[in-house]
């Protein structure tokens, strides 16, 4: 089947449903891609719409009227967005993915999306299932997906992993120093190197602090849990469990009881299920080992759905195999594995997926190689750019990137650490809200005229960890949109879209552009 549209939105992430709605409004004709089969991504998996907005006053248009109010719940906010979308009269096509893309002087002339239902569990499967495509012919085309895979498909550049400091002067880029660094043994035979590493810790890469390399930070699940038999889905280790995968676990809960640093039951709590947020848990940056499976996320950035789904999978996995160990290894104490053995998956929050949440918090992968690409010069409020579409709020959170076998300085043998961890001016930043310009969302002309990519925008590994909530992709979500009408209506590459008149509408819309200092 081939659909003609005026604007084509692929990923129904809050940004994607917001980008939709405003050319739907703006007087486009629309149609919304999305691989699952709920709208709404990471804020219908877990995190909260208000979660990550440090300053409501800087979010305005359709973000601070519409998303921010559409529950507290992952069941209400994902009937939220589908309700939204159904009055807006917004076309959603579900369980399909991006293929292929047809370009003609210099524009995707189409797109096509195979079908692919996620299985059970809400996992993407490996490949699309043949005999059922979608073709969709547009005048533009918004990316809006965590993945930036419409992005890549077009040829379009991208950047993915970490800069070194030298590439753009920013002094937190690129490897940063050991975090957490626990004194254990990291060998599967303690004391013999040439034992190998355990499981869980990569061997370290060599590289001096500030150089670049292919990490990028943690992924995970938030997720719910209870105790309550009539919500509580049974948690049951994967097929292929094996205590000596987690013996890494095991060791660092040996030295938990044993170092008397801190309550023995808070700090296992920290591993498992991790930091209780806003009702559901999340990655506990504090601990060595945490409900994320570290070091694969770099797999992730740049791979095809066979390799994506391996990793999804193995999230789930790991998940499931480490609550088994605290459950089970006689190194816990027997009063937390009693209270972990307890714990089931909250079948309320999840219904469709057995209590699983149906989206990873994929926090970066690709990266477009935009006009402007936004650094922590720009974080910083050190720039001026006079094309701002919408205000990033947040400062720089970055989760760790791997874990590795190291020394510190005073220790007179390896540990164990985790490395990429960061929260730099915590969740105000600077205290001030940055600029995100227009062209930051832009390819250059000669990779794609016709191309829109608000979420997998233009940065730098560390500017990226400062915009990269969603909030801020909602507003800039709503600056795509209004630009795709725009460069419709008049007949333009989204390059050549007036910016002034784009600034002046999304003002009109209700979109915060700035505010007093």
């Amino acid at each position: 089947m081939t659909r003609t549209v005026d604007v084509c939105v692929y990923g129904g992430t809050p940004a994607g449903c917001t980008a939709a709605v405003a050319a739907r409004q703006e007087g486009a004709t629309v149609v919304l891609v999305e691989p699952s089969r709920w709208l709404g991504g990471i804020l219908g998996a877990g995190i909260k719409p208000a979660q990550d907005c440090s300053l409501p006053e800087a979010v305005g248009g359709l973000t601070g009227k519409q998303i921010l109010s559409l529950g507290a719940t992952p069941p209400e906010i994902r009937a939220g967005f589908t309700r939204w979308l159904r009055d807006e009269g917004i076309t959603v096509v579900f369980e399909h993915r991006v293929e292929a893309v047809q370009l003609q002087d210099g524009n995707i002339s189409s797109a096509r999306f195979g079908y692919a239902p996620p299985d059970p569990w809400g996992v993407p499967i490996p490949a699309s299932v043949g005999g059922r495509v979608e073709d969709v012919e547009a005048r533009v085309f918004i990316d809006a997906s965590y993945e930036g895979d419409l992005m890549a498909a077009s040829g379009t550049g991208y950047r993915i992993g970490r800069e070194a400091v030298t590439e753009y002067g920013e002094e937190p880029a690129g490897v940063r120093e050991p975090t957490n660094w626990t004194p254990i043994d990291p060998f599967v035979k303690a004391g013999q190197p040439d034992s190998g590493l355990l499981p869980m810790i990569d061997p370290d890469h060599g590289k001096p602090v500030g150089a670049g390399d292919d990490y990028t930070q943690a992924y995970n699940f938030r997720f719910y849990v209870t105790t309550d038999p009539d919500r509580a889905v049974e948690l049951t280790p994967p097929p292929d469990y094996s205590a000596k995968q987690y013996e890494l676990v095991g060791r660092y809960a040996e030295y938990i009881a044993q170092s008397g640093a801190g309550d023995v039951t808070e700090r296992l709590s920290g591993i498992f299920p991790g930091w209780l947020n806003e009702g559901e848990y999340n990655y506990l940056r504090e601990s060595l080992i945490t409900i994320a499976p570290l070091g694969v996320s770099r797999y992730y950035q740049d791979a095809g759905w066979d390799r994506r789904a391996a990793i999804w999978q193995q999230h789930v996995d790991y998940l499931r195999g480490l609550h088994h160990f605290l459950c089970t290894d006689p190194r816990v104490p027997r009063s937390f594995r009693e209270q972990t053995a307890a714990l089931g998956l909250d079948r309320v929050m999840h219904p469709e997926t057995e209590g699983w949440p149906n989206q990873l918090y994929v926090r970066v992968a690709r990266r477009l190689r935009g006009q402007y690409t936004l650094t922590h010069e720009d974080v910083l409020n050190r720039t001026a750019v006079d094309d701002g579409v919408g205000l990033a709020l947040y400062g720089v959170d970055t989760y760790p990137a791997r874990r590795y076998a190291c020394t510190v300085p005073g220790a007179s043998k390896l540990g164990v650490a985790t490395e990429g961890n960061m929260f730099i001016g915590g969740h105000m930043g600077t205290g001030h809200p940055f600029d995100v310009p227009y062209r930051a969302i832009t390819p250059s002309a000669e990779d794609c005229r016709n191309l829109l990519v608000p979420v997998s925008l233009s940065a730098t590994h560390i500017a990226y960890a400062a915009i990269r909530m969603e909030p801020t992709f909602c507003v800039l979500g709503e600056s795509a949109g209004v630009a795709a009408a725009l460069a419709v209506q008049h007949a333009t590459s989204v390059q050549e879209v007036n910016v002034d008149k784009l600034r002046t509408r999304l003002a009109e819309r209700g979109q915060i552009l700035q505010v007093a200092t």
